[in-house]
């Protein structure tokens, strides 16, 4: 089957686009852009460049209206909040310029133990509309089984089905991340996956699913390069010191240990890390529809969301294990504030 080449964000569309992290600006000399693949390229293709990168940018996997769908739901569900500049629609999420950041903080962008993020009355109110968003219909499916709903979209389901391999053994987990990134609040910080999930194999899919058109400078996820290779030197030098003093295999396996901060993040500020380790952060811009599949190691973190119009930007990180082997079964429920996870 045909299918389009992978082309590369030309440097100069990077250079000239400011990328802002918690810690201040990314150089042009600082990044790179993520290489785009397509669902179409030959299963073993993309399972090598998977090996390699650490990382899938797919192009078009899941159908565009069915994403855009889903924003509009979410945000129509968040509008009480009062996030929304008035006259507006809801698929748009367009944040009120007038309102005040505070009040419309990010979920898992760096609260003390997944605490509910906010201090203010009214970031109180768009706390829960948020939580509660994480299970409702268009989201999660209906009945005992949650069959439909955009986090068990058939089509990623089955890609990822097919391209590891687990066949009927493939399954996604019900706690997931459904997160949005308000212009100018903080991003996320440093951090990798598999310190959140060590009670099972360091074999997870995460599946990040940008929901809706995300601007090169709107708060997409950064990767570093070589970050997978990075991120289990650190794991494993981790390891290595808290056996070295006697930590028990609990402490160890806790995310908010002494090798994290506390909010279970490598550091806040992705340029300092980068600097500090010698590496670039891989940028790219994502439409409605791409999906960035990446490995349990793989060291990411967001920008700041400028986008110039104001957009919210909103994604969801799910996550696939083969049910076969071992994996964290903390993570079988659906998501909550305060869960330790």
């Amino acid at each position: 089957m045909p299918h389009p080449s992978s082309p590369q964000l030309a440097p100069a569309a990077i250079s000239n686009v400011r990328l802002d992290v918690n810690d201040g600006e990314l150089g042009s000399s600082e990044v790179e852009a993520l290489q785009a693949s397509y669902p179409s390229e030959p299963l073993d293709v993309l399972r090598e460049r998977y090996e390699k990168n650490s990382y899938l940018l797919l192009k078009g996997l899941l159908p565009r209206e069915d994403v855009l769908s889903a924003r509009a739901s979410y945000f129509t569900s968040m509008a009480p909040s009062g996030v929304l500049k008035p006259g507006t629609a809801a698929v748009d999420g367009i944040f009120d310029d007038k309102a005040s950041a505070a009040d419309f903080p990010g979920i898992g962008a760096g609260s003390i133990k997944n605490a509910r993020p906010g201090s203010t009355d009214k970031a109180t109110i768009f706390a829960e509309l948020a939580l509660k968003a994480h299970t409702e219909e268009w989201y999660i499916g209906e009945g005992p089984n949650e069959e439909g709903g955009f986090c068990n979209h058939p089509a990623l389901r089955e890609f990822v089905a097919r391209f590891t391999g687990w066949g009927d053994d493939t399954l996604a987990v019900k706690r997931t991340l459904l997160r949005n990134n308000t212009p100018g609040n903080k991003a996320i910080g440093v951090h990798y996956d598999q310190c959140f999930m060590r009670y099972g194999e360091p074999t997870a899919v995460t599946a990040w699913v940008p929901m809706g058109d995300v601007r090169l400078e709107g708060g997409g996820l950064i990767y570093l390069e070589g970050g997978e290779e990075l991120g289990e030197e650190i794991e494993n030098e981790f390891a290595a010191k808290a056996r070295a003093v006697g930590m028990t295999d609990e402490e160890m396996r806790n995310a908010y240990n002494a090798n994290m901060m506390s909010t279970g993040f490598l550091c806040d500020g992705p340029a300092g890390f980068g600097r500090k380790h010698g590496r670039r952060w891989l940028v790219s811009a994502y439409e409605a529809g791409d999906v960035v599949l990446h490995t349990p190691h793989m060291i990411h973190a967001s920008t700041i969301n400028h986008d110039p119009e104001g957009r919210i930007r909103l994604g969801t990180d799910l996550r696939f294990v083969n049910k076969a082997r071992p994996y964290d079964t903390r993570w079988t429920n659906h998501y909550t504030f305060g869960d330790g996870l």
